[in-house]
């Protein structure tokens, strides 16, 4: 089975890392195992774990990495990092690597109907088990349903698209991508439509709450860092703003010390800094990356040292 998948942001990545050759490393969302095969250039006596939840991801890794005796993978959701790790008596590692989101390989492969572009079952499963996105669009309550569109999607038109979803449901279930697709054509303005396709949002919307993505984000976020030692570094690269504001927040609140009010003379609070931001500003993808990958060009990749 072929999982292709270009690394983004994959120099930077590496570098921000600051491997070392005999470092304990996790690839929290290995997919294909390009930023995998990476780091594992770069250990020796190392090892490196990589976790994914898909199980085409952890068929191509299983082969890709068969013969090399640095790595271990694990078939599980980053956001139970801590577990499964301790699960294998490992409790500390030198470095995290989280790339968030949907894989270039769910997006193309049709089937699992991720994309807006080919009609496909409507499931958006990241790990191929538990609730699909057809039983979602077909049995949440109007409300439920704006409320994902809006926060999830940060969709404007929410509330004329969800509405649109519970009257052709009540005619026939959805069932399709394109069943979808059209539904949100028909419930946005004219103009929406000539501006990219009126779908994506709400296809990332769904997607994100089939995934449950932005809680497992919190919980991987807090995980990778309560598992790095001392100068570890937590790289996270991310695709959209819900993504990179909660990894943002979360590096920012571990970075902070005192949080006595301005006015004390002195610190009470006795609050230290738990962490160090490695780049103030997220790193972007270059313009020759742009070129050779448009996927990457919403990429945002930030770096913090635990210390």
């Amino acid at each position: 089975m072929e999982f292709s998948h270009i690394p983004v942001l994959l120099h930077e990545t590496i570098e921000g890392l600051a491997i070392k050759e005999n470092g304990i490393y996790v690839d929290g969302t290995a997919g294909g195992g390009g930023h995998s095969s990476e780091i594992l250039k770069h250990l020796t006596t190392g090892k490196l774990i990589s976790i994914d939840q898909d199980p085409d991801a952890i068929s191509a890794l299983t082969q890709r990495f068969k013969n090399n005796e640095n790595a271990i993978i694990i078939k599980g959701n980053f956001g139970n990092m801590r577990d499964l790790l301790e699960l294998r008596g490992v409790r500390r590692v030198d470095g995290v690597l989280l790339d968030i989101g949907v894989s270039s390989h769910q997006l193309d492969t049709v089937s699992r109907g991720f994309s807006f572009h080919e009609d496909a079952p409507l499931d958006m499963r990241m790990s191929r088990s538990g609730v699909t996105a057809e039983e979602l669009v077909n049995t949440l309550p109007y409300e439920e349903l704006r409320r994902i569109l809006a926060e999830y999607g940060e969709e404007r038109y929410a509330a004329s698209i969800a509405k649109g979803i519970i009257a052709a449901r009540e005619q026939q279930p959805v069932t399709t991508t394109l069943q979808l697709a059209e539904i949100v054509k028909a419930n946005v303005p004219q103009k929406v439509r000539r501006d990219g396709h009126p779908a994506r949002k709400t296809f990332q919307a769904i997607r994100i709450a089939v995934n449950d993505e932005l809680n497992v984000l919190s919980r991987g976020l807090d995980d990778a860092f309560k598992l790095l030692g001392r100068g570890g570094r937590l790289a996270v690269i991310t695709f959209h703003s819900l993504e990179d504001r909660i990894v943002k927040q979360k590096m920012a609140e571990w970075c902070q010390g005192c949080t006595c009010p301005k006015d004390f003379p002195v610190c009470v609070c006795g609050n230290k800094p738990k962490a160090r931001l490695i780049n103030k500003k997220p790193v972007c993808a270059n313009e020759t990356e742009l070129t050779l990958n448009p996927r990457s060009r919403s990429a945002k990749l930030r770096i913090c040292e635990k210390i």
